[in-house]
């Protein structure tokens, strides 16, 4: 076909005006897409922590609360200084506690495994010791358990079992845990969390009426005792971080949606020790000492540690961010 040819010519002005058509409609959906985009969604943040000097008890709340939110997500990944850690004790520590520990009989437990694959296992244990009886139906497949203390979610990776997730249905919470760096065998779990209609029972508690957990898509299912439920999903998991996404069926009103329980002494013996916020409108994060912060809205959250502490030296960081009003399940 020669350049003077009819069909030629018209070949190429049908091409320059697709070409032209298809760059001013990538143009328009690029400049769409930048005005669509909605700004972060904040949540009110509000501390409710108190001074304590043993590290054996959790006294930092750091509650989340929203009339609106359904969605958001949770990621814990090792702190900054992770790479000089060389161990970590496991040992509890006493130093200025006043927690009067009786000499009963020794505690008696329960191990139950719901389902074991190759690659993921779900096991549950019911312990004689643990502060808050209930009876919180736990299912996985067709089994069925009741009175468990806690059931945890392990992964088989490197020739080993790492447990990465562990919730404890009669109170609520939850930890969470990346794998392992290279230079350690095993890391802590640390701050721990709630996800659902936070109130108080002595101490924070959500009420759990039963749980399923769906092995194909890593999903637990909370039905919660006042209505309601929510679906949390663990997202990714590697050696620098673990993700769950959250999702509710509808907003939770009147109450948290959601808190940190952790403990603090001092920057060197504490499982969190600062916090640090991103603001509608801000440029820059609020950072501040974690028993310093009072209340903000807040549309990303992060609370961990900057220096080692004697407590849980190697336990994670949290971060609390994709806050949304969307209606889609993880």
């Amino acid at each position: 076909m020669t350049k003077s040819n009819p069909a030629y010519l018209a070949l190429v002005t049908a091409l320059a005006v697709a070409g032209l058509v298809f760059g001013e409609l990538s143009q328009r959906g690029a400049a769409f897409a930048l005005e669509a985009k909605p700004s972060p969604m904040a949540v009110d943040v509000t501390n409710a922590s108190e001074a304590e000097s043993c590290a054996e008890k959790d006294n930092v709340t750091v509650n989340f609360a929203s009339q609106e939110l359904r969605r958001f997500r949770i990621e814990a990944s090792h702190p900054a200084y992770i790479g000089a850690v060389a161990g970590e004790r496991r040992e509890p520590d006493w130093t200025d506690c006043d927690i009067v520990r009786e000499s009963a009989e020794p505690p008696t437990e329960r191990r139950v495994t719901f389902y074991e694959s190759p690659f993921l296992w779900v096991t549950g244990y019911e312990m004689s010791d643990y502060w808050r009886k209930r009876d919180v139906p736990v299912r996985v497949g067709d089994r069925v358990e009741h009175n468990l203390t806690m059931v945890q979610l392990w992964v088989f990776v490197r020739g080993k079992a790492e447990q990465v997730v562990v919730l404890y249905p009669t109170d609520g919470i939850w930890r969470i845990h990346p794998l392992p760096p290279a230079n350690l065998s095993w890391s802590a779990y640390g701050s721990s969390f709630f996800l659902g209609p936070v109130e108080a029972d002595g101490r924070p508690v959500v009420e759990i009426k039963e749980i399923s957990f769906d092995p194909a898509t890593k999903t637990f299912h909370l039905a919660y005792a006042g209505g309601g439920s929510g679906d949390i999903r663990l997202a990714d998991l590697d050696e620098n971080h673990v993700v769950l996404d959250v999702a509710f069926d509808r907003p939770i009103a009147g109450r948290p949606f959601a808190a940190l329980r952790s403990m603090y002494v001092t920057e060197f013996n504490a499982d969190v020790a600062r916090i640090a916020l991103q603001q509608p409108e801000a440029k820059s994060w609020l950072e501040a000492p974690i028993m310093s912060f009072r209340n903000a809205k807040a549309s990303k959250v992060w609370m961990g540690r900057l220096v080692p502490s004697r407590h849980n030296i190697s336990a994670p960081d949290l971060v609390f961010s994709g806050f949304s009003k969307g209606q889609a399940t993880p």
